[in-house]
């Protein structure tokens, strides 16, 4: 019972130093700079300036899809060079 007491005072003396901290607030705007980035970089840099929201969701479905094409190129290559990833056969000689 007393170290629940004591946790309880202390939980509410941090929460008492900590809730001024939480009232002061600073507006920040989160911007990329694009003035001289051309091509795909600049459409991305705009999308991210624009929407945080389509910027975040493009970047969501985009890495596990790259991640996938270049998992299976590099399946495709180790195995041109011999390499079978697909059997789990252990071959110790």
């Amino acid at each position: 019972m007393l170290k629940s007491t004591r946790r309880l005072i202390g939980l509410l003396i941090l929460t008492s130093l900590l809730l001024p901290a939480a009232e002061r607030t600073v507006d920040v705007v989160l911007v990329a700079d694009s003035r001289h980035l051309t091509g795909i970089l600049a459409w991305w840099a705009n999308l991210f300036n624009q929407s945080h929201f389509y910027f975040a969701l493009l970047t969501i479905v985009l890495i596990p899809s790259v991640g996938v094409i270049l998992g299976m190129l590099a399946d495709a290559l180790m195995g041109c060079i011999g390499i079978n990833l697909r059997s789990r056969a252990l071959r110790e000689g």
